[in-house]
């Protein structure tokens, strides 16, 4: 018997049974946050990226602490685009709001 007499019926692939695990182990949030750790710099520029102190997810909330309150002001009015530039550069939609501290 050759191999392709043993086909499995419910046959996926190894990137959609990792996308599942994912989904179902509730680790997406904390892969999308060091993913957003990775990519701050490209997702804002180096100006900004040098002046944010910390950034993390919860509840589909992305919070940013800045060094810089004059920084903080003038993006206090860009925070759906942040959000919109974040889900960009994750692939998916992870960020519903964006909270300066």
């Amino acid at each position: 018997m050759n191999s392709n007499s043993f086909k499995r019926k419910n046959s996926q692939s190894l990137g959609e049974v990792i996308q599942q695990y994912i989904k179902n182990s509730g680790i997406q949030p904390k892969l999308d946050e060091a993913n957003l750790i990775a990519k701050w710099e490209d997702i804002v520029g180096r100006m900004i990226a040098r002046h944010t102190d910390d950034l993390y997810l919860k509840h589909r909330k992305l919070f940013i602490r800045f060094n810089s309150a004059a920084l903080r002001q003038e993006l206090s009015y860009a925070r759906s685009k942040l959000a919109d530039k974040a889900n960009e550069a994750l692939g998916h939609k992870a960020i519903d709001e964006v909270i300066l501290l």
